[in-house]
């Protein structure tokens, strides 16, 4: 996400951190490389245009010239401005435990509105709501089973019939939604390939006849521009309320995310991270110009392990830490709670400071976790409990029943020992930094 748009703004912000003074002519020069990155970037070159012109007026000005750190300052002003560009108001996507709201996703063929309805619907019902799917794309094949196969997999019903009739579907959705007591009903559109008549009457038809609460469009994130021409288009035929930008963990430019919102005058509600039906968020304009800025994000990192860790183990382990009680098997549960929280490429970034070009090459795969996970299974129970007994021939059985070499698994042991001890070093307040050693 903003991968490329991210490492360029931190060079320019590092050359303007560097500077004790800053002249007229430094801060054009780094104008330029922000407007160049940007415009790499994907985003409309008219919103680069006055994104530029507000930042030159502000810093340009001698509150930051004759400024003790003029480079923070500028800084600042980028990000206050970035802020701006997304902002979402005010808006707030009410759902209620007592009433039925209704939520009419459209767009085009492709960026990802099956998947969101369900993702959606997930997200709402972790929040004690009642969620139903309503399968209104009727004409891309296998698009009513896809959504069946995620409604099933996630326990959450889904209404459907043979027939190309949307009002009669989504007239069987909101009868059977006030019968079962539904609080979200989401229904998913037919789009096409690119817009054309016949798909924005049946919209509009549906929409007139749902008569929906929340009415969002949903942009491919990693068509950049093209995805904020599309929703302006639909902006103007049906109206829509908010955007979902899915696949903002693949290649995006961070195009569409910096000019849907001016564009379109509509903010973005919800970012799609993932192709896990939890890996979806609230879109956060301070937030996301955080991450692009480089600064990390700890309070949606801080959301992911409240939503994913249990609060009961967590607990669990803080009194077995405290005894100095700490195995495999609570290794195996930590791991295994943090997978939840996503790609661990994904958790870095939220970081703050630690920038992708500080991994320097250092790769980050989630399968290093999987052959850990191995290696621990494939111990006894006793192993995992006393990691002391596990002497030679064992740990060539443990490498040979978790299919990993021998080498992986002393290497793993001689981590988990560092891992005691500095847990241990915690407890007595002797920990210093760089004792710990992870396992992948």
């Amino acid at each position: 996400m903003f991968g490329d748009l991210a490492e360029r703004l931190e060079k320019v912000f590092k050359n303007l951190r560097g500077q004790g003074i800053l002249s007229e002519q430094n801060v054009k020069d780094s104008l330029r490389e922000i407007r160049m990155a940007l415009l790499e970037a994907d985003v409309n070159f008219k919103i680069v245009k006055n994104f530029i012109q507000e930042i030159e007026t502000r810093a340009l000005g001698t509150e930051v010239l004759k400024s003790l750190t003029p480079g923070q300052q500028v800084v600042k002003i980028v990000h206050e401005q970035l802020i701006n560009l997304m902002d979402t108001g005010t808006f707030n996507l009410q759902v209620h435990d007592n009433k039925l709201t209704k939520v009419l996703l459209v767009g085009l063929q492709g960026s990802g509105k099956t998947t969101a309805c369900a993702k959606l619907a997930q997200f709402y019902r972790k929040k004690t709501i009642k969620p139903m799917l309503v399968a209104c794309d009727v004409y891309r094949p296998a698009a009513i089973h896809q959504l069946q196969v995620l409604g099933k997999q996630l326990d959450i019903p889904v209404i459907a019939e043979e027939t190309k009739d949307v009002i009669k579907i989504a007239d069987k959705a909101l009868r059977e939604a006030e019968k079962e007591s539904i609080n979200l009903c989401i229904f998913d559109t037919a789009g096409r390939l690119h817009i054309d008549e016949e798909m924005m009457k049946e919209v509009e038809n549906l929409k007139r006849y749902v008569k929906p609460d929340y009415t969002f469009f949903v942009a491919d994130a990693m068509t950049g521009q093209d995805a904020v021409n599309v929703a302006k288009e639909f902006n103007e035929r049906v109206s829509f309320d908010g955007v979902i930008l899915t696949k903002m963990d693949g290649d995006a430019r961070g195009g569409a995310a910096l000019s849907i919102k001016a564009v379109t005058d509509k903010p973005i509600v919800f970012i799609g991270v993932g192709e896990k039906t939890s890996d979806i968020e609230e879109f956060h304009a301070d937030r996301m110009a955080s991450r692009i800025m480089g600064m990390g994000d700890v309070l949606s990192l801080i959301e992911k392990a409240e939503a994913n860790f249990d609060q009961e183990q967590a607990e669990k382990l803080a009194k077995r830490l405290k005894k100095n009680q700490f195995t495999f098997t609570d290794f195996l549960s930590q791991l295994q709670q943090m997978k939840k929280m996503g790609p661990l490429d994904q958790l870095l970034k939220l970081i703050p400071g630690l920038s992708p070009k500080m991994l320097g090459d250092v790769k980050i795969d989630d399968k290093d976790l999987k052959h850990v996970e191995a290696i621990i299974y494939s111990m006894t129970e006793n192993e995992r409990e006393n990691p002391e007994v596990i002497n030679g021939q064992r740990r060539l059985r443990i490498a040979n029943g978790s299919g990993r070499t021998v080498q992986e698994v002393n290497k793993l042991l001689r981590q988990f020992e560092q891992m005691k001890k500095m847990l241990k070093g915690f407890n007595s307040g002797k920990f210093k930094p760089g004792q710990m050693g992870m396992p992948f």
